[in-house]
């Protein structure tokens, strides 16, 4: 999944231009192989769903049986703990 509105490169918010890539990668406990077709589709979505509340952009995504990879351009300002302890908090809750 990608978004096509940072292909271009950098982005700016009211003081700052950025360019903020990161890669993150995170799995289930002891690498369990749970994360299942639909599981994976809904975490989509509920990631989906976070990018305009955070202000990020999802550059790629994709849900393997046994981790998570992520690539996202994070506004500094919000920080990339923030964006991941939401995903992973929101993810668990729903």
């Amino acid at each position: 999944m990608k978004d096509a509105s940072v292909a271009s490169g950098y982005r700016t918010n009211e003081t700052t231009v950025y360019c903020c890539r990161y890669h993150i990668i995170f799995c289930p406990k002891y690498r369990r192989k749970v994360l299942t077709e639909q599981i994976a589709k809904r975490f989509k979505e509920i990631v989906v769903s976070l990018k305009d509340d955070m202000g990020f952009c999802i550059i790629e995504m994709e849900v393997m049986p046994d981790h998570v990879h992520l690539l996202l351009d994070i506004d500094p300002n919000v920080g990339v703990l923030a964006v991941v302890k939401r995903i992973k908090g929101q993810s668990a809750i729903v």
